[in-house]
């Protein structure tokens, strides 16, 4: 099936989220994941979790709970803080979501919440494409997001790329659970 008919038949159902997390156009880069090491997968949620929350910041400028969630969850990979106190940061990451109108802006709250919790677990990194890609369909429509999906896709592919070449390069701190791959 198509992309754009799953997105289609997940808006007729009324779905907030419009590509499953088995979804047929993620599926390659679901797998590319998964062979990833964990540290390279944090370096890229991090990374798109940073540009996430910038974005949000120009339209919410008064909320700081999605920079705390990605700074709080940077203190955790990096071992200066346990999981409760990030996990709190998180959820109040999503918290946002809860409060904001923008059906855009709740999926972007959400990727970002996603994009934290890959320093728990790197499966994790797939619910940042999911909502993300949901975000820009929210905002562009159908059909007019199509390229733009497909191309911010490719650029999750890039960056993963990149990661996997440049993690050790990264003078980041890492915790002990962080070092196991």
């Amino acid at each position: 099936m198509d992309w754009i008919n799953e997105v289609q038949n997940r808006l007729k159902r009324k779905n907030q989220i419009l590509f499953a997390q088995d979804s047929e156009f993620l599926a390659d880069l679901s797998i590319l994941i998964g062979e990833q090491n964990h540290r390279t997968m944090v370096l890229w949620a991090f990374e798109f979790a940073d540009e996430t929350v910038r974005k949000l910041f120009e339209r919410y400028p008064n909320e700081n709970r999605l920079e705390s969630a990605v700074l709080t969850s940077k203190a955790w990979a990096a071992g200066k803080v346990k999981m409760p106190v990030a996990q709190r940061a998180i959820l109040q990451a999503h918290a946002v979501a809860k409060e904001i109108d923008s059906l855009e802006d709740i999926a972007l709250c959400h990727a970002i919440g996603q994009a934290c919790g890959v320093v728990h677990a790197k499966g994790h990194a797939i619910g940042f494409p999911i909502y993300d890609l949901t975000a820009i369909i929210r905002h562009y429509g159908i059909p007019e997001c199509k390229g733009v999906v497909e191309e911010r896709k490719q650029q999750y592919v890039e960056r993963i790329y990149y990661w996997r070449e440049h993690y050790k390069d990264n003078p980041y701190e890492w915790a002990d659970f962080m070092m196991t791959d």
